[in-house]
């Protein structure tokens, strides 16, 4: 029998409901490959995003979480890696407007001949790439790092049980998934796709400069938090 203490449950219950809902990459992450992409494949990306809270797992209950969060050069490295990922987002989604612009007008015809040639390739691989970018921008993320290792170092006893740890961290990856998922069902309602499909060029541009924006932010802050410990 598990001897579970209350105060400790509603507290993991309750933190990891506001750290869930709270706006950051993974939401961005959903939201443009729900609007972009379709119900399915934002429902995907939700579910990249919880299996990798399974990585913030493994190293915090191995007793590593601690060890990476106490070395700012961990922390910074994930920082690096997670603000270059955004800004290759970022590029990616702006991708179609720089070849425009680089290219000439006959460039682009014979591109679009060979779009045609790939399409079905496309279709293969959009549901795998829907998955792994959500997974890699979980497990990219600093904030779900300091939060998991923050949980369980600060807020969960010592005493309690591997079984009950498991437990928590299941809870929270399907707090993760059932909340994305559901970002992803509000944004694929039919009266927002039909309102998508008239502005979807400039919802790709806007969701790029934003992640780019904010992959850049990350960089530019970077210096100032190295000096602090």
């Amino acid at each position: 029998m598990l001897n579970i203490d209350q105060f400790e449950l509603y507290s993991v219950a309750v933190i990891t409901l506001l750290a869930v809902i709270s706006p950051g990459p993974d939401f961005a992450m959903v939201s443009k490959t729900s609007l972009l992409k379709g119900r399915q494949e934002g429902i995907l990306c939700a579910f990249g995003i919880s299996a990798a809270i399974s990585v913030h797992l493994a190293y915090t209950l191995l007793g590593l979480g601690v060890v990476f969060a106490n070395n700012i050069w961990v922390i910074n490295t994930l920082r690096y890696l997670g603000a270059m990922y955004l800004i290759w987002l970022g590029i990616s989604a702006l991708w179609p407007d720089i070849k425009a612009i680089v290219f000439d007008s006959q460039s682009r015809k014979t591109s679009e001949l060979s779009k045609n040639k790939v399409s079905l390739q496309n279709k293969v691989t959009r549901h795998n790439s829907a998955f792994w970018s959500g997974f890699a921008c979980n497990a990219l993320n600093p904030k779900t790092m300091l939060f998991i290792v923050s949980l369980f170092s600060q807020v969960i006893s010592a005493d309690t049980s591997l079984l009950m740890e498991l437990g928590y961290g299941a809870y929270i990856a399907l707090a993760h998934f059932l909340w994305f998922a559901l970002v992803a069902c509000l944004l694929t309602s039919a009266s927002i796709q039909q309102k998508v499909m008239i502005f979807k060029i400039w919802i790709e541009r806007v969701t790029g400069l934003l992640m780019a924006s904010l992959g850049l932010r990350l960089l530019i802050d970077l210096p100032l938090n190295t000096n602090t410990q």
